[in-house]
């Protein structure tokens, strides 16, 4: 080697373990690539320290991928392999290779405070991950991070929007994911055994590099002032994660608010995760609940797909009302995201089993869509904009909602206890149009019961923070209602619940009046019953209504 090739060697090699702590750095990690074998060591503050001696690293690049026994995972279901699997996912990063485990392996997974970072194609194959949640040393840090590697930048120059705003004017280096806050402005005021002050106004939506919304997914809010707004550019590549066999044993702290987080979360635009299975072992009499084994938020375009879930056991606790309350505790979470597809899913439990909670839930998202799937619940806490659910079946929980914009079921059985719960604790609200087409209700499962098709409830003594609004327009097509069990007396199903039984006449005053559904619209509904589809118990409040 000549002089002035080892300067140039020696150079490079600097560059990129300069590079390479640099960027890791992002991930807790310092990567070097000094000779010797691949070594993963944890520093005094906590980071990982990798070196990847030069020839690994071509020859890693060469064959376009790591494996985790690249890096000393042991795969044998008792050796914490958290840091190995980190380290590789910190190399892949710095280098753009795919990620494949062992077919064979059992990863454990222990409660080590340690985040493996995903920004690279990852195949999870057939292998096992089992991950330990009995000691935790910090239950909200995921197992597992997809994100991007592109950085989000404030928007100083907005000071305020519109609902249904069609551009913004910023400098924008491509398409981005723009969100945005007023502190100022309080808005689904919970109300009930739940009940609290409320979120900031929150909006998020899609512009191309323009500042064009998308409005697929339009701007749902007027912002009369902003506190916050960012964007983060979107990753236009679809990154791909495949497979995997993961269990989760469960935790065993005391059943109160302190919800885990141990889990794949997704952050990063334009993602497809296939193939993954969830299973659950563990649960006894009590513990904490969980916000999701697959959570995806602040981000666009994520499919999860040919995949099997598991509902988490339900456990109670003392609420904000302070009675006892069970605890919402999910295996799917969607928050601030747009464009959220679950398709061909279903999970372990029996999705009729009302020990199990229901599976998802959902904050400030739009665009949401479930294709044939069979699951206990689809849930929209904080409001959806745009919802469908097709081909597919629904469990004890139903389907429950509040937002805006169109919510359309096709195609399903539902066996909850209505077809459309609105939910109370935020008001009862949807600003849009409901379509129900080619659908079966089996009201409660098929138990006995008096079944409505639209449930909810409203006294209009409640600030949620916004106007409350029924469905302006209902359409049910070709719908069979399975009311064959039910009690004596039985009336026959109705289109509302008595969302209020104390307006009975016009001397009830809403401090906050609710805007009631202008039309229904009914083709070819049925009941196993022969008895008649009627408005509601409460003619009073639904005498406005045309039914045709």
């Amino acid at each position: 080697m000549t002089k002035k090739t080892l300067l140039l060697f020696i150079f490079l090699s600097y560059s990129l373990a300069s590079l390479a702590q640099k960027r890791g750095s992002l991930e807790n990690t310092v990567i070097t690539s000094e000779k010797g074998e691949i070594r993963v060591q944890t520093g005094e503050n906590g980071e990982l320290k990798i070196n990847v001696e030069p020839k690994d690293i071509t020859k890693f690049k060469a064959a376009g991928l790591v494996r985790y026994g690249d890096f000393g995972a042991k795969g044998d279901g008792e050796t914490d392999d958290i840091d190995a699997i980190a380290a590789t996912h910190a190399f892949a990063n710095l280098h753009g290779l795919r990620v494949k485990a062992d077919d064979k392996a059992r990863y454990y997974i222990g409660g080590k405070e340690r985040t493996a970072v995903i920004r690279t194609d990852t195949d999870f194959g057939k292998a096992a991950f089992m991950i330990d949640d009995t000691e935790v040393q910090n239950r909200n840090a995921s197992v597992f991070t997809v994100s991007s590697g592109l950085q989000s930048f404030k928007l100083e120059k907005i000071t305020s929007l519109k609902r249904n705003q069609e551009k913004i004017e910023a400098p924008l280096p491509g398409p981005c994911l723009i969100t945005v806050t007023n502190a100022n402005v309080k808005q689904y005021i919970r109300y009930g055994l739940n009940q609290n002050n409320g979120s900031s106004q929150t909006d998020i939506f899609v512009v191309d590099k323009n500042g064009n919304v998308d409005m697929k997914a339009p701007i749902i809010w007027d912002f009369d002032q902003i506190t916050d707004i960012t964007a983060l550019p979107i990753d236009e590549k679809e990154l791909r994660i495949t497979g995997g066999r993961f269990t989760t044993i469960a935790n065993k702290a005391e059943s109160k608010y302190t919800y885990y987080s141990r889990n794949i979360s997704i952050r990063r635009s334009h993602v497809l995760v296939e193939g993954l299975e969830h299973r659950i072992t563990g649960e006894g009499d009590h513990g904490a609940p969980y916000g999701g084994f697959i959570t995806i938020g602040d981000c666009a375009n994520v499919t999860v797909k040919n995949t099997i879930l598991t509902g988490h056991k339900t456990y109670s606790t003392i609420g904000a009302a302070n009675k006892p309350v069970t605890m919402g505790t999910y295996d799917l979470s969607a928050n601030r995201a747009i464009n959220v597809s679950f398709v061909n899913c279903t999970q372990t439990n029996d999705i009729n089993d009302n020990t199990y909670w229901g599976i998802l839930g959902s904050n400030f998202c739009k665009n949401m869509l479930y294709d044939r799937c069979v699951l206990s619940r689809f849930d929209a806490h904080q409001g959806v904009a745009n919802a469908t659910i097709r081909n597919s079946t629904l469990g004890h929980m139903g389907i429950n909602a509040i937002g805006s914009g169109l919510l359309l079921i096709e195609n399903s059985t539902i066996r909850g206890r209505s077809i459309v719960n609105l939910r109370s604790d935020y008001g009862s609200t949807w600003q849009g149009e409901v379509i129900i087409r080619n659908c079966v209700l089996v009201p409660a499962g098929g138990k006995p019961t008096s079944p409505a098709l639209i449930s909810g409830s409203y006294s209009g003594q409640h600030d949620f923070g916004y106007t409350c609004y029924m469905p302006e327009r209902i359409t049910i097509e070709n719908l069979r209602i399975d009311d064959s069990k039910h009690p004596e007396n039985y009336k026959g199903p109705a289109i509302f619940t008595n969302f209020n039984p104390e307006m009975r006449d016009d001397s009830y005053k809403e401090k906050f009046p609710y805007v009631k559904t202008k039309e229904v619209i009914l083709r070819n509904v049925t009941t196993a019953s022969g008895k008649p589809l009627r408005t509601s118990d409460n003619l009073y409040m639904f005498k406005d209504v045309q039914v045709k």
